[in-house]
């Protein structure tokens, strides 16, 4: 039976493009995780707000406006047939959409905890709509810089898409300053303000490791070709393998060159440098990944992953630019390293040149930062860039979006009711005489916040279940300890407990001590203390009711 090869080469070609398009989305969960891990807890619910945002506005203005640019920067007759083009121009156009939102969302990780949300969308919708569509329309859409020589070659996008969001992000945070207290008012020297959560942003790295599979391999989009009638494969025959064995390499090799350059300078293998070189690995191939040796791609990792301690302390103490989550050094840097490398270690045949690598580069980085200067320069000219200190020092998540992303004092949901000898009065011990000699005595526990949970429910058994619970720090015997964020190391002397404070009449102070004191329990030094205080007097404010009563 004779089988037409066409609608069998389209469908595959279909399936493939759309799978590995949901694979790049899926990225921004790992984008999500990974600067939510590197920011403040104060933070995290404003930055996932702009991940998820950064799509839901971004995506819209790409399809409304940004992809009809891209084409007519790159000399398109029609440049918005993909609105009415039918299947393949909206799956292309879809394709095309997830690599500009991955440039979007990484300026949200370099302008994190003092970034205005209206500021960072408005910048996204002219990103969207203008900056990244020009970077496309004069490289992959036709433009100029592919006519330079062999031209401007970029595979995937590690100087298009990600040099170009890290060099966005560094320009972002310049213009936007350093967040509060980074760095010291006397002699300028730097604070290091660690992120809430490493364990987050390896999981991130992981989800954008393996996203990045459809990031570089997806790229090459057709599996089947028609040929004299016949199926044949098409990038799949000479491509596909080529960029999985690479891709896979330059990760590798990018954990191996961080971690090696973070041993040599610390004398330590820092986690989150492991973590960011194995990404910086990835952006350095990406651009190269179709065609270079595998010895290339291991050379082009090493580097990638070995600059970015060096740039990353570059950007911090010598040009003092607050780059939250080291985007430039991981996207930035690493993709201008990967696109002017292409030409050393491009397989034999294969013409590129570097010359028209480094025009690209250059016109690249000048454009994006010339327009995302002017975009946030204007945003802080009208007090609109940044946010308030008073915003700044409580939290992003509570002041730009009303919510706490760690409502730190959770655990079981505990009731309980003020146990009394008659139904009524107060309850008297064994011997009859009144609990805590007729008074009030207020019982204040400094505990592991861990234990709040326990404490809570252990105060209830025992009738005593109204407290007041605060976030504290403090030392006492705990020893300090030695932190290190990227690299750096800073001294934890102050530990977070949790204060509970438990005023009673009716039940004995002796009591709500010993309950506290089992549930607090952990055997180890910093478990904390309990004081216990007499209350000259109480009021209930709704009913105005004084002393014991009111308790």
């Amino acid at each position: 039976m004779q089988v037409d090869p066409n609608p069998i080469a389209s469908g595959v070609n279909h399936v493939w493009v759309l799978t590995v398009t949901f694979l790049i989305f899926f990225m921004h969960a790992g984008f999500a995780m990974l600067e939510a891990g590197q920011v403040r807890s104060k933070n995290v619910a404003n930055q996932l707000t702009k991940n998820m945002l950064t799509w839901s506005v971004g995506v819209l203005v790409y399809f409304l406006i940004g992809a009809g640019i891209s084409s007519v920067v790159g000399g398109s007759a029609d440049p918005f047939a993909y609105v009415s083009g039918g299947s393949d121009s909206w799956i292309g156009w879809l394709f095309g959409a997830v690599f500009a939102m991955t440039a979007a969302t990484i300026v949200s990780g370099a302008v994190a905890g003092r970034a205005k949300l209206r500021a960072y969308v408005t910048y996204t919708v002219l990103l969207s709509a203008v900056i990244y569509p020009v970077v496309t329309g004069v490289t992959w859409a036709g433009g100029f810089l592919t006519e330079i020589g062999p031209g401007f070659q970029d595979f995937a996008g590690g100087m298009i898409v990600h040099g170009m969001g890290g060099i966005a992000g560094l320009t972002a945070a310049w213009i936007l300053g350093p967040r509060m207290d980074r760095y010291d008012d006397d002699d300028g020297s730097v604070n290091v303000i660690p992120g809430h959560s490493v364990t987050f942003a390896v999981l991130g790295t992981l989800i954008l490791c393996f996203g990045w599979y459809g990031f570089n391999v997806g790229t090459a989009a057709s599996v089947f070709v028609v040929e004299n009638g016949e199926l044949a494969l098409a990038a799949f025959a000479d491509t596909v393998g080529r960029v999985a064995l690479t891709t896979t390499l330059g990760m590798a090799a990018g954990a191996i060159g961080a971690s090696t350059v973070s041993l040599i300078k610390t004398e330590k293998v820092d986690t989150l440098y492991v973590a960011n070189g194995m990404l910086a690995g990835l952006v350095g191939i990406t651009s190269n990944t179709n065609a270079i040796t595998w010895t290339g791609a291991l050379v082009v990792g090493l580097l990638a992953g070995g600059q970015l301690p060096v740039v990353f302390e570059f950007v911090e103490r010598k040009l003092k630019i607050d780059d939250v989550c080291a985007v430039f050094p991981v996207h930035g840097s690493a993709g201008v390293l990967g696109a002017l490398a292409f030409p050393f270690f491009a397989v034999p045949g294969y013409e590129v040149s570097f010359v028209a690598q480094a025009a690209g580069v250059g016109v690249i980085a000048l454009w994006t930062v010339a327009a995302t200067g002017f975009v946030f320069g204007i945003l802080k000219l009208l007090g609109q860039a940044r946010v308030s200190s008073e915003h700044e020092r409580e939290g992003l998540d509570i002041t730009e979006h009303g919510v706490d992303t760690y409502p730190e004092f959770g655990g079981p949901d505990v009731e309980g009711t003020a146990v009394r000898a008659d139904g009524s009065g107060l309850r008297a011990d064994g011997a009859g005489d009144l609990p805590n000699a007729g008074g009030i005595k207020m019982v204040t526990a400094v505990v592991r916040p861990d234990r709040l949970g326990d404490v809570k429910t252990a105060l209830a058994q025992v009738g005593a279940p109204s407290l007041t619970v605060t976030n504290v720090s403090g030392r006492g015997s705990q020893p300090a300890k030695t932190g290190q964020w990227r690299g750096e190391e800073y001294t934890v002397d102050l530990h977070q407990k949790v204060k509970i404070e438990c005023v009673v009449a009716d039940v004995p102070a002796d009591e709500v001590v010993e309950a506290i004191r089992e549930a607090a329990d952990t055997g180890e030094p910093g478990d904390g203390k309990i004081f216990i205080i007499p209350v000259e007097d109480a009021c209930q404010v709704r009913t105005g009711v004084r002393g014991t009563e009111a308790v």
